[in-house]
């Protein structure tokens, strides 16, 4: 019985070391600054709107991805646009609607 244990506890220990490589060689080639942009078309009350951000500000807070977000407005009304606004206090998130010329970081 102990040897099953054994074989068990060496198989998830090289599976450990197995994940921790595949981590570390995917964090090597993830580039430094990533010049994409995330634009996210709002239109009308901002349905979605704040559940696309917050996803988005999950994947750049876990490292899979690191670029601005910019929320476009396409029409948003007054409801929509202060729900943008509101997204746009966050760091990285930024919003056209004050500034229809301005598509991201200055």
């Amino acid at each position: 019985m102990t040897e099953l244990f054994q074989f068990l506890a060496v198989l998830l220990a090289a599976f450990g070391l197995v994940s921790l490589g595949w981590l570390a060689v995917g964090w090597l080639l993830l580039p430094g600054v990533c010049p994409v942009r995330a634009v996210v078309e709002a239109r009308g009350p901002g349905d979605g709107l704040e559940q696309t951000v917050k996803a988005l500000l999950w994947l750049r807070r876990t490292g899979l991805w690191r670029g601005a977000i910019v929320i476009d407005d396409h029409g948003l009304d007054e409801g929509g646009a202060a729900l943008a606004r509101t997204l746009a206090a966050q760091r990285g998130v930024y919003f056209t609607g004050d500034d229809p010329d301005r598509i991201g970081p200055a």
